[in-house]
């Protein structure tokens, strides 16, 4: 009999499922619901019928679009396990979801090894320090090589991988592992997991690679050093408690392996998960602010609750609002305050999700992933407390969209309920922006690609069931300064009856690394006073929504306040906010300026004797060629294209290929315009 737990948070997991698309995560995912009993048949991505990948343009499309949320059991813990999308134009779902996870497992195709947007989530999860193990899939597969899989982790993702499994078998022969903490043999038959002694052909290389492990970890690890030192092995215990200790700290990376498909490798990535990826008691408290001053909210039922929103869905039930408990206890009819607008909502229902199904609950506790239903105007980043004890929570990041389309409703009539459905896809996925163009008066839909905003329009169709005209997407244009002007000074006057507007400021204009934006004040003796330089800031910022060149935003900017000047009367916030915001534009049509485009990194995986035809393609769309290298009878090719060149590549493509050739992309930043 399990003895009891003295706090219910030990027995929790809130991970993610990381991974470049078509690496296998919805498949994984599948069959950690279907072992542990929380599915009574194994979804199949290509039959449409996994829990997951519910949308009807999900198994339609045959991936994953929307990250869902779904919970099991295993060995006594609770597992929330959220899906993420794998393709690059949903990558701000995978960063929502990252806000919110205590660890993830990452998994990686055996044959391809990181793929580009692997390696993008792999760099979002190091910002948000989220604990992973990784898992090579597809072992099964032709031309599948652990090895190869896993130097490509140490190369590419700069990480120490720790292997504690060995295959069984290769390509279609693959049929277990070896555990390499506990040097026994895992053989799946039937789709039964046996177990059974190391086989005698591979006992050799396992201790091998057993003694290889333990290296690893001696070098990382100050206790598993000194018994390595002092012992002829490493123990069982101190080896899994150093993987443990690692894996949380981010100096090692646990590897698994197995084939999904064929349902081999998955219970001991469970027994994994449990293991080495942490509770929320194990991860650092919930940092928020509190009338400017930091404040931490601990993993505690007892705590004052702080929940944050990271998705917000409309479906047949209600508007859903998903959220992460970081603190306190949440009940079915409690009040809670949405700390951003001051607004108190009262939760009606609370839901365990299991994707589009859902169980409803009385309660939710700290470390609980649920979905309430109840608060009308929560939005995604935004912090529910306790009314008594307010608390705001950093946001996810939102990624500035790059291709915008114009939409419109092909009947006259349903234009109010296009403007309305478009609301709510942007209130669920705030990476979609609406705007107006002030001079065509056409309505402007912008996202992060264009099978981004392919699916937002056929969203529209589907579930508002309107009728709508899309125009050919383009790219979001950006404005940088190259060099920059000093001293320049600008007055800003205005009198005409009544309190006047006095404000004159000098500014220096430089570029900046990177693509942000960079204030500073170096005035001296109260020239300008300081809610002044404020204003001075805010009005700065405002200039940057339209360059010279052509009204688009301005990146990489460094403005300077090195002097002004006040009149006693007349000098207010908004006079020096008016005269930074037009002095500022004023200078810019001053500096040399150079118009940026969205960059991509495309990744081209294509027959050998189609290659010389792609790569002169790529030249065409001017493409800069960064790297190729032959695999398995095929060629991987890197490029750097413009964004606009990508759109309609997929069918030019399969056109010069006779349907063998594939693509990925990945954002790459911005690049000047040469054409």
């Amino acid at each position: 009999m399990r003895a009891q737990v003295s706090n219910p948070l030990t027995v929790i997991r809130n991970l993610g499922i990381l991974a470049h698309v078509d690496a296998g995560k919805t498949t994984v995912t599948e069959r950690m619901l279907y072992l542990a009993g929380a599915t009574y048949k194994r979804g199949e991505v290509h039959d449409g019928t996994t829990v997951t990948d519910f949308d009807s343009q999900e198994r339609d499309r045959g991936i994953t679009i929307f990250a869902a949320a779904v919970s099991c059991a295993w060995d006594g813990h609770r597992i929330n396990v959220i899906d993420t999308p794998g393709h690059v134009d949903f990558s701000d779902e995978v960063e929502r979801s990252l806000r919110v996870l205590d660890g993830a497992i990452a998994v990686f195709d055996a044959v391809a090894g990181v793929e580009p947007q692997s390696e993008s989530v792999w760099r979002r999860a190091d910002r948000h320090g989220v604990p992973r193990i990784a898992f090579v899939n597809k072992l099964d597969r032709a031309g599948a090589d652990l090895d190869a899989a896993v130097e490509s982790i140490r190369r590419r993702l700069h990480r120490s991988p720790l292997v504690v499994q060995l295959p069984i078998g290769s390509e279609d022969a693959f049929a277990g592992v070896v555990d390499l903490l506990r040097m026994r043999a895992l053989v799946w038959s039937d789709e039964v997991l046996e177990e059974c002694p190391v086989p005698e052909d591979l006992l050799e290389e396992a201790r091998r690679r057993r003694r290889l492990l333990e290296e690893a970890v001696a070098e990382l690890h100050p206790r598993a050093l000194e018994e390595f030192c002092s012992q002829p092995s490493i123990s069982d215990g101190t080896l899994a408690g150093a993987l443990r200790d690692l894996t949380r700290s981010g100096a090692g990376l646990v590897v698994l392996c197995g084939s999904a498909y064929r349902n081999r490798g998955i219970e001991p990535l469970l027994d994994a998960a449990v293991a080495y990826l942490p509770s929320p008691l194990d991860v650092p408290a919930v940092r928020g602010t509190l009338d400017g001053d930091e404040q931490e909210r601990a993993a505690d039922p007892e705590a004052p609750l702080a929940a944050l929103v990271f998705k917000v869905s409309a479906t047949a039930t209600g508007r859903q609002t998903y959220l992460r408990l970081y603190s306190g206890t949440l009940r079915k009819g409690d009040t809670v305050l949405d700390t951003g607008t001051g607004r108190a909502e009262r939760v009606s229902r609370i839901l365990r999700v299991q994707a589009d199904r859902h169980t409803e609950v009385d309660l939710a506790l700290a470390g609980d992933i649920v979905a309430v239903i109840g608060p009308k105007d929560a939005r995604t980043g935004t912090t529910l407390c306790a009314p008594g004890a307010p608390l705001l929570l950093e946001p996810p990041d939102a990624t500035d969209p790059v291709v915008s389309v114009a939409v419109e409703a092909r009947r006259s009539a349903d234009s109010d309920r296009l403007a309305a459905a478009l609301a709510r896809l942007a209130e669920a996925d705030p990476s979609l922006t609406v705007r107006t163009d002030a001079e065509t008066g056409q309505t402007i839909l912008s996202g992060l690609g264009e099978l981004h905003l392919e699916v937002a329009a056929e969203k529209l169709r589907r579930d508002h069931g309107l009728e709508v005209g899309v125009g050919r997407p383009q790219v979001a244009h950006r404005e940088r300064v190259v060099s920059g002007v000093s001293g320049l000074l600008y007055r800003h006057v205005k009198q005409d009856g009544g309190k006047g507007q006095f404000a004159h400021v000098l500014l220096d204009v430089e570029p900046l690394d990177g693509d942000g934006f960079e204030f500073r004040s170096t005035v001296v003796g109260g020239r300008v006073p300081r809610e002044y330089v404020k204003a001075v800031e805010a009005g700065c910022r405002d200039a940057l929504s339209g360059g010279p060149l052509g009204g688009h935003p301005v990146m990489g900017l460094r403005v300077t306040l090195t002097d002004g000047a006040t009149h006693s009367k007349d000098s207010s916030e908004l006079a020096f906010h008016t005269a930074a915001r037009l002095g500022l534009r004023e200078a810019l049509r001053s500096c040399a300026m150079v118009l940026l485009e969205p960059v991509v990194e495309v990744t081209v995986t294509v027959p050998d004797d189609a290659a010389g035809g792609v790569l002169g393609d790529l030249a065409a769309r001017h493409g800069r060629i960064s790297g190729t290298a032959a695999r398995a009878g095929t060629v991987v090719i890197t490029a750097v294209v413009p964004l606009a060149e990508v759109f309609g590549y997929a069918t030019r493509l399969r056109s010069r290929t006779q349907g063998r050739g594939t693509f990925t992309t990945r954002a790459a930043g911005y690049a000047p315009v040469h054409r």
